[in-house]
């Protein structure tokens, strides 16, 4: 052969070469990963579950980050079209976001209190001001230069000493809520040498500015079991050990009471609640048991005067209700009625001040404020007329004021704070968000609360928010969200990243399900342990009933839940796939059975109460019924996209891992599934202001993607 020839021959065969290999690379790339199986049985009640993917439960091993990586590079390869429009979706919503923005000052011991952003920045400045608020800044915590050189990082429970010259604070740089305490000398800006690992962030100072109580975490389950004593020039080693709460059922913490009076110590498991108080003035005392706890009773205290007021489920209660009792007579035989119980009103909460009491309650699932003088000369209501809003107290620690303090937003209106003076009932707003654009218009919006009813005959609420031109004729695309449980009420919040959606012909709809307290304590008893499938249940109703009135279709229906949301977008999915297109589940807990069985795993004895012991087979049963992981089965599902945390203390990273492996192995469609680890952060997600929008572009970008919607 002649020599160029041979030279061009050569030079073909290698280009060919090339591109076969990278046509066989692409061809893997995008060929979704497959979880090798390793069976383990797992007995209980001698029933048999074998396991094939139970081997991913181990975040050391370099095979199990390895498949989270083929996942990650599979999600992001299949997706790749789709990363010019995710951009563009994350600084679209970031566009909307005042950069430079600050919150409402308020005064506490003699400081006005600021929380502050400057452009371009991930995280809060936090500063005061002495007296005066035209005085000068005085910098606590710049979160910005403290986060250099970390990937996660979450400052939390931030602790003023009394004298107002030292601060206790927590930090977070794995994500996995185990905050280190640290105590900074706000006067010289020097960091004590003392460091407090494995702790909840937060702390709480007695009145003589040198001693402090903050609670630490069991190592492994991550339970808040122990509250300690620390006094300022002692070793941490010295700490002295005050409370541990061996129920392994309970949580503990421990506050300030709002008159500064009292320390308290609140134990809580989902049923049952107790309280030990001590003076702040006298921090080397001994705590004592307000009220000791009494399996089913559940309560919380306020201070006012020489007495407590005590907000509880007692003697059937359902709806909570307000009683009185000293503060030297405070064991429940003592407590005096002061608000009577009411069967369709939920008592939700207090707020004492001087000469008025606001009591904040859910009345037909709607947010009511109600204003009484003590001296009995006046008493009404804060008047509110849409269905679709969200109004509760805001900052209020002055006892000796007639101003009370909100916030006020509604599924359409950005959230404004407000003043209101309790005497006069003049209102000043202090604060309204601002929606940056100069696109949003609040008019160019449609709210609505509909009732679908259930397959029971229940009429579950459903709140609805939409640009006034989308069309309400069965094509629109809408998605659909739930939570449901722990008694959570999702309420009707606005959202500027929302707009995305609503301005791109979407309708946004959120499923007021059972398990949360929307519409009283009985709507959440009706959604947990043996009724849990209610939940379940109301969510598919909700949609079908939103089909049937043509504010969609199955070809353009989107459900969207995370963490116990997630666990019910798991329920949905394998009860009703037909009815979806896609569903988003955000580190979703889907191992149900498992999970439960491992007293080990962070969170599980706590959650007895909400979904049962599967130690009792009763429960076992049950959970094994509707549990997701375990429920997959050989059918077609709807598109789906799946996110965790490699760090997730709430939900561990696993869960999702192996239901994705599952349903890759039986799912018979050729939908879209992902899995999306992010390899740096837990349940949260990430830790700056801006960046968690990125994760909120993904979930829109494969919504409008799906919708055919890149504009």
């Amino acid at each position: 052969m002649h020599k160029s020839k041979k030279t061009l021959f050569l030079l073909l065969s290698i280009i060919f070469a090339v591109s076969c290999q990278n046509q066989n690379k692409e061809m893997i790339a995008v060929t979704p990963p497959k979880a090798k199986k390793i069976p383990k049985q797992l007995e209980m009640h001698g029933d048999v579950r074998v396991d094939d993917y139970y081997w991913l439960n181990d975040r050391e091993n370099p095979e199990v980050i390895s498949y989270l990586e083929q996942e990650n590079e599979y999600y992001q390869t299949k997706t790749a079209h789709t990363k010019e429009f995710q951009e563009e979706l994350f600084q679209e919503m970031k566009s909307r976001i005042k950069e430079d923005d600050s919150s409402v000052p308020y005064k506490r011991n003699g400081y006005w209190y600021i929380t502050r952003y400057e452009t371009g920045k991930e995280y809060p400045i936090y500063s005061r001001k002495k007296e005066v608020l035209e005085g000068e800044e005085e910098i606590m915590f710049n979160v910005n230069s403290m986060a250099e050189g970390h990937e996660y990082y979450s400052l939390n429970g931030i602790s003023v000493s009394p004298d107002n010259t030292m601060a206790s604070f927590g930090t977070d740089t794995i994500s996995r809520r185990q905050y280190v305490l640290q105590i900074k000398n706000l006067d010289t800006g020097e960091l004590y040498k003392d460091k407090i690992d494995n702790t909840t962030g937060g702390s709480v100072w007695a009145n003589d500015n040198k001693t402090f109580f903050y609670t630490k975490k069991d190592p492994v389950t991550l339970r808040s079991d122990k509250i300690y004593k620390h006094v300022l020039g002692t070793s941490t080693e010295d700490d002295v050990l005050v409370y541990h709460e061996t129920d392994e059922t309970f949580n503990t913490y421990v506050y300030k009471s709002k008159s500064k009076k009292y320390i308290i110590i609140g134990s809580n498991s989902t049923l049952t609640s107790e309280y030990r108080i001590l003076s702040a003035d006298d921090p080397e005392g001994v705590f004592t048991v307000f009220s000791p706890r009494t399996r089913g009773l559940e309560y919380s205290i306020y201070h006012f005067g020489s007495d407590f007021y005590v907000l509880t489920n007692k003697d059937g209660a359902t709806n909570f209700k307000l009683m009185k009792t000293s503060e030297n007579t405070t064991s429940s035989e003592n407590w005096k009625e002061f608000l009577a119980h009411r069967e369709d009103v939920l008592l939700e909460d207090i707020e004492i001040f001087k000469e008025y009491l606001v009591i904040s309650e859910r009345d037909n699932g709607l947010n009511k404020m109600k204003i009484t003088r003590w001296d009995g000369k006046a008493s009404y209501e804060l008047p509110f007329n849409s269905e679709t809003y969200v109004a509760f107290p805001y900052v209020n620690l002055d006892y000796d004021t007639e101003t009370l303090r909100y916030l006020y937003n509604s599924i359409t209106a950005p959230y404004s704070i407000i003043d209101f003076n309790m005497r006069t009932k003049e209102k000043t707003v202090l604060k309204q968000m601002e929606v940056l654009g100069g696109k949003f218009k609040e008019e160019n919006y449609r709210s609505e609360r509909v009732w679908a009813t259930a397959r029971d005959g229940v009429k579950i609420p459903i709140s609805l928010v939409y640009h006034k031109d989308t069309k309400l004729d069965g094509n629109s695309p809408l998605l659909q969200y739930a939570y449901g449980s722990y008694g959570a009420t999702i309420d009707p919040n606005f959202s500027s990243a929302r707009l995305s959606l609503l301005d791109r012909g979407f309708i946004y709809a959120i499923a007021h399900v059972r398990g949360g307290e929307y519409l009283g304590r009985p709507w959440y008893e009706n959604g947990k342990l043996l009724q849990k499938k209610n939940t379940f249940t109301d969510f598919v109703d909700c949609s079908k009933f939103l089909i049937e009135k043509q504010y969609t279709s199955s070809e353009h229906l989107y459900a969207l839940g995370g963490s116990a949301g997630g666990l019910l977008m798991g329920a949905i999915v394998n009860m009703a796939p037909e009815l979806y297109h896609g569903v988003i589940a955000a580190v979703p807990f889907v191992d149900v059975v498992t999970t439960m069985l491992d007293d080990t795993i962070p969170l599980t004895t706590g959650e007895y109460d909400e979904w049962g012991n599967p130690d009792d087979k009763i429960y076992y049963d049950y959970m094994l019924s509707y549990s997701p992981y375990d429920n997959v089965k050989a059918q077609a599902y709807p598109n789906l996209y799946v996110s965790t945390g490699l760090h997730d203390s709430q939900v561990q990273y696993w869960e999702p891992a192996k239901w994705v492996a599952k349903l890759r192995e039986l799912k018979t469609d050729q939908n879209q599934l992902f899995l999306d680890t992010n390899m740096d952060a837990g349940h949260g997600g990430a830790s700056g202001r801006f960046e968690a929008l990125r994760e909120t572009a993904k979930e829109y970008a494969f919504l409008l993607d799906l919708e055919g919607k890149e504009q």
